[in-house]
């Protein structure tokens, strides 16, 4: 939720940014013909949606700091460590449609994968339909804490 709440504050700043440039722009003259004019309205177009959807999400979010009374299952928060079809180890977190970064491993509770995880315990597989076929990934481990 911070992080959400400081792109708001920073879409804010932006938006104050882009309301003086746009001014600046129409005061040049035929705003028909004007890049620097159309560019900023959709650029200010933008930034209102974006501050109108954090301004809606974040009262509904709820931050979730305790860990689940069974830890030996995949619920929402959980780091779990796979292995692939080909031996490969990766780890993911389930994290909410807000915090996907696929950079450090966080998938969205709503994905296919995390789908096929949740309620799962290590040594189980998790299954998942793709466009040819299907993936296998098999539980090597789960925990709550950052590895």
């Amino acid at each position: 939720m911070f992080r959400l709440n400081q792109e708001l504050s920073e879409r804010w700043a932006r938006r104050r940014e882009v309301v003086q440039a746009l001014a600046a722009a129409a005061a040049e003259g035929d705003r028909s013909e004007n890049a620097e004019y159309i560019y900023r309205k959709k650029e200010l177009r933008e930034l209102d949606r974006r501050i109108r959807y954090l301004q809606k999400r974040i009262p509904d979010l709820n931050v979730v700091h305790d860990v689940p009374d069974d830890t030996g299952r995949v619920f929402f928060a959980a780091w779990v460590t796979l292995e692939t079809e080909a031996g490969e180890e990766v780890t993911y977190r389930i994290v909410g449609p807000d915090e996907i970064d696929h950079a450090k491993g966080n998938i969205s509770v709503d994905s296919p994968l995390a789908r096929a995880l949740l309620g799962k315990m290590i040594d189980d597989d998790a299954i998942i339909r793709v466009e040819d076929g299907r993936k296998q990934y098999y539980i090597l481990a789960i925990d709550y804490r950052s590895p």
